[in-house]
């Protein structure tokens, strides 16, 4: 029967006699754990930032921008048709079913006045239903009416980006704000958002009615005019429907015909951004599978170190089977140290990873998420790694022949 105890014991005293060696040992096990602690925490963290950025835009979103125009056989691009209007929008929400609400969009940028204090920002037309399609809540005042929508209302929704710079710690709600000159009541705050997937501030803006933009802040090129329309599918799976259902429809309401060009163009944002979400996750577990090289070749050096722990060893080998230890015995000692080196070499790793991946956060300003899992993953993965290249050395080790191992020089 194995002396599991006693083997141990003997293992750690032949560690412990060659420090260097060991700490040389576990350097490479070192490495690739933390590489792979810290690689992962990247990846994550970028992942997560992408999974924060795609719900702060809104979920299951159709986005429907004017067509192109052709002059002189010269296409202009994307958007240089005008042909989205007001009416479009509300016949979408009434019918299509797998809508759930719709958000028509004219924006521009002018310069916001309180008082002393002015700032330039995007100024954004649009209805009621914009906090439902963009998920976004108020911080504090109320949200515009249909009335402000229908009557034109001078009020707006300002984002808190705009506050600051306007306000200070000054409550804006009820507080007068002049828009190209023109008097606008602040009627909501809303609630932080951040910034978007190609890094612009979403807070920097403000929200007015719809008409009020069109009547008073921006014209239009022809009545009711809106420069896009954001359709909220009712879920994931209804995206595919309700993009055929407004296809059809604004097929019809513009009348063109089955071989005619679409003078529109419907973006599905939710799988783009999905897209963007699984590219990083990719990236992720591309990454760490090259870290896993460093464990890899931390595992190799174990074995080369063992190999030659065997050779220096042969005589103490031989001296232990004369006096009665087995080949498990042996076998067993040699696969405990470089156990020990590796679980060792993993721990230090650990914190290692942890420490570079706190590190590449301040340094560069990305963030990074540690995961348990893959602290346990990367630490379970460096006991495999020991006993599976230690296991080589071990077996040559139990296979020596005792008188053979006790002549040897």
């Amino acid at each position: 029967m194995v002396n599991v105890p006693w083997t141990t014991r003997i293992a750690l005293r032949a560690l412990r006699v060659n420090k260097m060696r060991s700490a040389l040992t576990m350097l490479g096990i070192i490495i690739g754990v933390g590489a792979v602690i810290a690689m992962l925490a990247v990846g994550t963290g970028a992942s997560q930032q992408i999974a924060d950025q795609i719900s702060s835009m809104g979920s299951n979103l159709l986005i429907i921008s004017p067509g192109s125009q052709t002059s002189g056989g010269v296409r202009m691009g994307g958007g240089s048709q005008q042909t989205l209007t007001l009416n479009d929008s509300e016949a979408i929400q009434k019918e299509c079913p797998a809508v759930q609400e719709v958000a028509p969009m004219l924006n521009g940028v002018a310069q916001i006045v309180y008082g002393n204090l002015n700032w330039s920002t995007g100024v954004q037309g649009t209805s009621p239903g914009m906090l439902t399609v963009r998920d976004w809540s108020l911080a504090s005042g109320r949200s515009m009416t249909d009335d402000d929508v229908k009557s034109a209302t001078k009020v707006a929704l300002l984002g808190q980006t705009v506050v600051d710079n306007l306000f200070g710690g000054i409550d804006p709600v009820d507080q007068i704000i002049r828009i190209k000159k023109i008097p606008f009541r602040v009627i909501g705050v809303m609630v932080e958002k951040g910034q978007s997937m190609n890094g612009q501030d979403q807070d920097d803006t403000v929200f007015v009615p719809v008409t009020t933009a069109q009547k008073k802040l921006f014209g239009t090129a022809f009545p009711g005019m809106v420069r896009q329309i954001i359709v909220k599918a009712r879920s994931f799976e209804d995206l595919d429907n309700a993009e055929k259902q407004i296809r059809d429809l604004l097929r019809q309401r513009h009348h063109i015909s089955a071989r005619q060009d679409e003078d529109f163009t419907i973006r599905n944002l939710t799988q783009m951004m999905q897209v963007a979400e699984q590219s990083t996750t990719v990236m992720t577990y591309l990454l760490a599978a090259i870290a896993s090289v460093s464990l890899l070749v931390g595992g190799i050096g174990i074995m080369n170190i063992m190999l030659v722990s065997v050779t220096e060893r042969t005589r103490e080998i031989g001296i232990r089977m004369a006096i009665g230890a087995k080949t498990w015995d042996i076998r067993l000692q040699f696969i405990i140290e470089a156990v020990i080196l590796s679980l060792i070499g993993g721990l230090v790793g650990v914190i290692t990873g942890i420490s570079a991946s706190e590190a590449i956060s301040l340094a560069a300003g990305w963030r990074t998420v540690v995961s348990p899992f893959y602290v346990f993953l990367a630490f379970s993965f460096s006991g495999m790694v020991g006993i599976f290249f230690g296991f080589y050395p071990a077996y040559k080790a139990s296979l020596l022949n005792p008188i053979d191992a006790l002549r040897y020089e």
